[in-house]
Parts: C-alpha cells; sequence; structure tokens
C-alpha cells in the first residue's frame, strides 16, 4: 500500500459541522472487532441553545445551524450560529451563555449588524450586505438619522474559543476594508480639476478579535490582530514581525487561542518575496485596537526544527497550524512540508519574546504500546489545558482510500467550485472548477463529483503530560482488530477563485481533514479524553454505509491504558439531549455529532448535535457536567 498523503488539518468547519462527508475502503471481511463501550445512562443533558431559541436582537429569527461549542471551567458557553436564509440573508454571529445558572440570556458577541472595532473609519450604507452601495458616503457617518454605518463584519470564518478559566472570547471575522488612508502619488493625471491632489485606499478585510470579559455586554470588542499591518499608522502593532519595510498579514487561518491572561495566539499567512507562514501572539487589552502591544512572533517559515529527525540539519519549517494557549505557553504542529512530512511534531515555547521551542512530540517518536512504529502523522487540532496536549495521531505505511462525493449544499459558489458548475475558467474546455475532482463516475447510478484521498489505517487519540517525564499515553485505538474504524473526518471548504468575502480563508477550496477531541484536567494530575470515533461498513464504493458516529469518553487507568464510556451516538433518541427533539410523540433519531478541541473545561463538555428523520430536524447545542465513572 502507498504512504499516506492525508494532513489532518484544520479546516473552515460548516456551519453545524454535525454532517461530515466520509468515505472510506472496506475492511477485511474476517475481521473481528471488539464491542464498542456501551452508553452511560447516568449522564445529564442540557440545552444551551436550539431551533426553539430566537436570535437576540432579531424577533422571528431562530437558529437552526451551530458549529461545535467552545466551554470556560465556569460554564460560559461560546457558540457560531445562524438562521435560514431569507430575502435578507441569513443571521450568523458569535454568542455565548452562562450555563451556571441555566435559563439565562443568550448574549451576541458579534454578528453582521456589529460595527468592527477600531481601526475602522470606513462608511457603508445601511440596511444591506457590508459593503456595498455608494462610492462616496458622508464624512459623518455616526450621525443619527442617516442611512450610513462604520463597516460591519459580514462573516465569522470559524468557530469561537476561550479560554480555560476566564470569560474571554476570541474569534475570526471578515468584513469590507475597514481603514481608508491616503497614499502619495505623483501624477496629477490621478485627480480630477479642482480636487485636491490627495489619493485614498481602503485595507482591511479580516481580523481576528477579543471579548475580553464576555458575561459583561458592556466589555468592548476589542482588535487582536488585523491585516493593516502595512498601514503605516498601525505597522508598530500589527505588522508582520521581522519583515522590513512593514508588511501586513494576507489571513489567519483557523481559529486563535485566548488565554487567561488576554493573550491572543494565532496562525498567520503573509508574503516576504515567497508565501510564508508563522505562530504568532499578541497581548490584548480593553482599549482602542487592543491596546499598543506588537505582534510577537514565535516560529515561521524560517525558523529550523528543533528536531530535524529524518530531514537534513537546518531544516525549516514548511507549515504550521492554528496553535493553543493556556498558562502562558502556546502548543502548535509543524512540519517540513505539510502534505507529506518527513519530521516535525508538536512544539511548546513561552508567549514572551525571544523564546524557545521545545518538542513534545515528534514523528520520530515511538507510538506507545505499539512496538518499534513512529508517527507518521500528528494532527494539528491540539486541545491544551496548560498541562496535558490531546492530539490524533497515525503511525505505519498501511493506507485506505477515501471517497469523497463533491457537496450538495452549503456554499453555493464552493460547491459549483468542487462540482465543476460555473464559470471559474476563462477559457472554454477547460476544467471550471477543482482539478482533483473526478466527474464521471456513474458506478452507484449518480453523476456527483468526487476526489479521492489515502487515510492512515492505524489511528490513534493520545494525550501528552508536559509536567514531569512528559508520559505519553495511547486514550484510544482504530482501525484493524480496533474498538473504531476511523477518527478522521472530511469538510470541503475554502474560497473559489473570482468570488467576494465568505465564511473561509483566502485559500483555494479543498478536501480538508480533522479529527476531533479535547482533554480535561482531573483531580489528582489524571485526565479525561472526549473524542469523536466512526464505525461503520464500506461499499464497493469506499462509501461508509450502516455507520455509526459517536463521543466517548476515555479515562486514565493506572500505569497503562484508559476506560472508554459512550457518552452519545448517532441513531439513539434526541431525547437523551434535548426533550424538544421529537416529531409529534415520537423521538427524533440522533444523526450527527461534533465536538472541538476547548469543548472539555473544568469537567463541562459542550458538543453540537442534529436529530431528523424523513419529515422533520431539529439541532442544538447541548452540555453535561461529567460525575465519576461507576465505581470510580
Amino acid at each position: 500500500m502507498k504512504k499516506s498523503t492525508l494532513t489532518c488539518a484544520i479546516g473552515a468547519a460548516l456551519f453545524g459541522a454535525i454532517a461530515f462527508a466520509v468515505s472510506t475502503q472496506a475492511a477485511p471481511k474476517n475481521k473481528v472487532k471488539p464491542e464498542p463501550a456501551k452508553p452511560a445512562p447516568s449522564f445529564s443533558w442540557i440545552t444551551v441553545v436550539n431551533n426553539g431559541d430566537q436570535i437576540p436582537g432579531y424577533p422571528g429569527r431562530f437558529y437552526n445551524s451551530y458549529n461545535p461549542p467552545s466551554v470556560n471551567s465556569s460554564a460560559l458557553v461560546a457558540f457560531r450560529a445562524r438562521s435560514t436564509g431569507r430575502q435578507q440573508g441569513p443571521v450568523s454571529g458569535i454568542f455565548t451563555r452562562d450555563m451556571a445558572a441555566p435559563g439565562g440570556p443568550i448574549s451576541t458577541v458579534a454578528d453582521r449588524d456589529t460595527e468592527v472595532p477600531y481601526p475602522n473609519n470606513t462608511c457603508y450604507p445601511v440596511p444591506g450586505p457590508s459593503g456595498g452601495g455608494e462610492e462616496e458616503p458622508p464624512v459623518d457617518c455616526d450621525n443619527p438619522g442617516t442611512e450610513w454605518s462604520l463597516a460591519t463584519f459580514n462573516e465569522f470564518p470559524s468557530f469561537p474559543r476561550m479560554a480555560l478559566t476566564a470569560d474571554a472570547v476570541a474569534t475570526r471575522g471578515n468584513h469590507p476594508p475597514v481603514w481608508t488612508y491616503p497614499v502619495e502619488t505623483e501624477d496629477p493625471a490621478a485627480f480630477d480639476e479642482g480636487e485636491d491632489e490627495e489619493e485614498t485606499t481602503r485595507a482591511g478585510t479580516t481580523g481576528a478579535y477579543v471579548k475580553l470579559d464576555a458575561r459583561q455586554t458592556s466589555t468592548p470588542l476589542v482588535t487582536g490582530a488585523s491585516v493593516l499591518g502595512a498601514v503605516p499608522q498601525f505597522s508598530d502593532i500589527f505588522a508582520v514581525p521581522g519583515v522590513d519595510p512593514a508588511a501586513k498579514f494576507d489571513v489567519f487561518p483557523g481559529a486563535p487561542a485566548i488565554t487567561d491572561t488576554g493573550v491572543i495566539s494565532f496562525k498567520g499567512n503573509y508574503t516576504d518575496g515567497t508565501g510564508k507562514t508563522g505562530v504568532f501572539y499578541r497581548q490584548v487589552v480593553a482599549e482602542d485596537a487592543g491596546g499598543a502591544a506588537a505582534i510577537e512572533m514565535v516560529a515561521n517559515s524560517d525558523t529550523q526544527l528543533p528536531n530535524p529527525g529524518a530531514c537534513a540539519p537546518g531544516t525549516t519549517f514548511g507549515s504550521t497550524a492554528p496553535p493553543s494557549a493556556a498558562d502562558n505557553q502556546m502548543v502548535f504542529v509543524g512540519f517540513d512540508n505539510e502534505d507529506d512530512p518527513t519530521c516535525g511534531g508538536i512544539y511548546t515555547a513561552p508567549l514572551q519574546p525571544g523564546s524557545s521551542l521545545t518538542t513534545l512530540v515528534g514523528l520520530e517518536d515511538e507510538v506507545p504500546g505499539q512496538g518499534n512504529e513512529t508517527f507518521t502523522r500528528l494532527g494539528e487540532g491540539l486541545s491544551y489545558d496548560g498541562r496535558f496536549v490531546g492530539f490524533w495521531g497515525a503511525w505505519g505505511e498501511e493506507t485506505k482510500t477515501v471517497r469523497l462525493y463533491c457537496p450538495q449544499e452549503g456554499n453555493r459558489s464552493r460547491r459549483d467550485f468542487c462540482n465543476h458548475v460555473g464559470d471559474f475558467a476563462p477559457v472554454d474546455g477547460e476544467i471550471r472548477g477543482d482539478v482533483n475532482s473526478i466527474c464521471d463516475d456513474d458506478t452507484d447510478g449518480t453523476d456527483l463529483c468526487y476526489q479521492e484521498k489515502e487515510v492512515p489505517i492505524n489511528q490513534g487519540i493520545f494525550v501528552y503530560d508536559t509536567t514531569g517525564n512528559g508520559k505519553l499515553r495511547l486514550v484510544a485505538l482504530a482501525g484493524a482488530d480496533a474498538a473504531y474504524d476511523d477518527f478522521v473526518y472530511w469538510n470541503y471548504s475554502g474560497k473559489p477563485p473570482g468570488v467576494g468575502e465568505g465564511e473561509d480563508d483566502a485559500e483555494p477550496p479543498r478536501w480538508r481533514s480533522s479529527a476531533f477531541q479535547a482533554v480535561d484536567q482531573r483531580a489528582g494530575g489524571t485526565f479525561r479524553s472526549a473524542f469523536l470515533a466512526r464505525n461503520g461498513d464500506l461499499d464497493s464504493n469506499n462509501v461508509y454505509i450502516n455507520t455509526v458516529d459517536g463521543i466517548y469518553l476515555g479515562e486514565l487507568l493506572g500505569a497503562s491504558g484508559s476506560d472508554i464510556t459512550t457518552l452519545v451516538q448517532t441513531g439513539m433518541d434526541g431525547t437523551i439531549l434535548d426533550p424538544d427533539a421529537v416529531a409529534g410523540d415520537a423521538p427524533l433519531p440522533i444523526t450527527s455529532l461534533a465536538l472541538e478541541r476547548d469543548a472539555f473545561r473544568g469537567g463541562w463538555l459542550a458538543i453540537t448535535a442534529s436529530m431528523g428523520d424523513e419529515d422533520a430536524g431539529w439541532a442544538g447545542i447541548y452540555l453535561t457536567r461529567m460525575p465519576a465513572p461507576p465505581g470510580k
């Protein structure tokens, strides 16, 4: 079998992120799988939000789709959600709800009508989509009675993240250009007769934003990072560190993390002769522009890997992943090559200038309990609580083929790009869309486009203890003769060429793979790990049938091994999670589940779920407080 080219990258999640298109090759027919753990009836779930809740500030508009939420140790839940579309478009935004006292109101961190925080001096007409309309707004767009306002958000491309114990929330936001400023010109022809010889330009279409106390409505939303680094007025704080002359970031892929002390950590892509990437941080305060602190660099494309392993000494990072952060420490994944890594690993560094990298887990390290096998892949979505790091990993050369059918729902331009529909190429006869899509499939009676990937057979969910001897523990296995078939889920995301601002990173659409897990420290220095896993049969087209997806809880047991409990699975009655998940008197079955890396804090676990049948559907976000497992 050929070597896997899977990259377990965190892509921009679909709203709801609860229906993943996954296809894998069938397991051997003589495979005997251990029985999965049985559901634990003692868990009591409470509803954070569901389709019966109206969106704050929009009477008559109800939620209907959700991203996986984040939660802090005092049960404040942050989530991204939206309504159905209408003529005026869907309502979408970032919201919180305090679940320490259930029944409290849902609060808005930011939505599509929220003005982008400073820097923002650019006026646009309202109502209507942000950024549309006339070219010459009035000077005073704050004047009551006018039909103009400062630039507002038009989308939030990733799920929000929370601090571990503080009530801080960080999110990415897209918007029309927010800053209008003069530029020098020596061409008099650039101006009409009678005009002042001053040309202006606009900049700033994306950034990372922070609310440092999301329990207080009076706390302002502030800018944590912005693509205004080349604007002279803001180059001291928002420019890419170490680049001369001052350069801006192009985009901030993934979801930024926030610490209890208000330090935002993020991945940034930029251009310095060539395209480069890195992981960065900035101290944020509740002032204009998030304060005066500059962005600091932890590692970038010029940084040498501290563990070159099978690579040549001096090899630098070819890729980095969106980091996690807690207790003034950052953790992130980096490789020499994102698509087919030879060296790299999981690294940590203090959030302070001049800090050095420490390798936690490298591709050259042995996999616990697997003999002399070493890691071949490490997942980019790290869950981190200041001590324990949860992650996905794979080993061995065996792979299985994955067939991924192009989406038929969601963002129209993105699904058209995957399915070769629409004008995405300038010349007739060229492929109009994703060149990796195969569109001649009729083996199953459809003409849907698809792509094929390779996925490692041997996979695991792991937890690394950063204290003491740095113990690395295997929590759960997927693969041949294992309890689960797969931990890897797929999402088609990105921005097609020629399409305006959207939900995703400014990168072309592609299939991105993710494994979903979250770790939480228990009293006494042990941990629990929640993870998403799949079991099922596969047909001759490498498509899952009879699938069961579930969220499971792994708990440390003594010197080796872990005890796994089933929390919830597809096919169960939806009323296990939500008493409103019914059609008439009949419970709706659970059809999909999701969780993210900041979903398990202080014993609180927050998940997203959808329920439905052919005639009815329901969805929401649900929270439970973990009791001690039986006998513990």
